[in-house]
């Protein structure tokens, strides 16, 4: 058990370690744990409707459970518990701060499920469980976070990046699922890249959050000169 447990907490702790110091101004721990917390209780709520569902829809499709049953719901109730608990607290006050907040949520949600799979298939799987589902899950959270960022630092098109802070990690998401799903044989050979791709996205966006934080300083910095 505690293996187990090891095996399935390091990695979080890892990724939220290297968000974390990735900030300039550190974000209170309190906080990010609060939303840690949030994140990994979601999980109970979550398994109970797609148990629901998977019991009241007959469907095969690999694209309805990839889509619906698994992104959707994922992707949707972190953004609600974003919305709800982060956007309009005083502490989520620069871009990059949305990328500390959702891949907290992100990898709450992540640490529970890892764990709960690795109980119930062995510590066998550990290792590829950080590198695939348990990165893809933080890699979720930046581009979620990264657009309530700019939401929240920018009032022009507000609304619309909100909506993007759901669609693109939706959608990422989704075919993250859709390719272990579809691609029974070959699968590696399209999520390797995949995820590489996801990787340099994410520190793209990690990069730009913080830039834009030095630009907003310089420009507070010009208006008391």
């Amino acid at each position: 058990m505690i293996a187990i447990l090891s095996a399935g907490i390091a990695p979080i702790v890892a990724l939220m370690s290297f968000i974390y110091l990735k900030d300039r101004i550190t974000e209170p721990i309190p906080l990010i744990v609060r939303t840690f917390i949030s994140g990994a209780l979601l999980v109970f709520p979550i398994m109970f409707i797609q148990y629901a569902i998977s019991n009241e829809v007959i469907s095969n499709s690999s694209f309805i459970e990839s889509f619906v049953h698994i992104a959707f719901l994922e992707e949707f109730f972190k953004w609600f518990i974003f919305i709800f608990a982060i956007y309009h607290h005083s502490e989520f006050d620069n871009h990059y701060d949305g990328i500390v907040y959702a891949v907290s949520i992100s990898l709450g949600f992540a640490s529970v499920e890892n764990i709960l799979y690795l109980l119930t298939n062995g510590i066998e799987y550990a290792f590829w469980r950080a590198f695939f589902p348990v990165s893809s899950h933080a890699l979720f959270g930046i581009i979620m976070g990264f657009y309530f960022g700019k939401a929240k630092m920018n009032r022009d098109n507000r609304n619309l990046n909100i909506m993007l802070a759901f669609l693109f990690p939706y959608i990422l998401h989704g075919t993250y699922n859709y390719i272990l799903t579809s691609l029974t044989d070959s699968w590696l050979y399209v999520l390797i890249p995949f995820m590489i791709l996801l990787w340099l996205r994410g520190l793209h966006v990690m990069e730009t959050a913080n830039d834009s934080y030095l630009k907003n300083d310089d420009k507070k910095e010009k208006k008391l000169l």
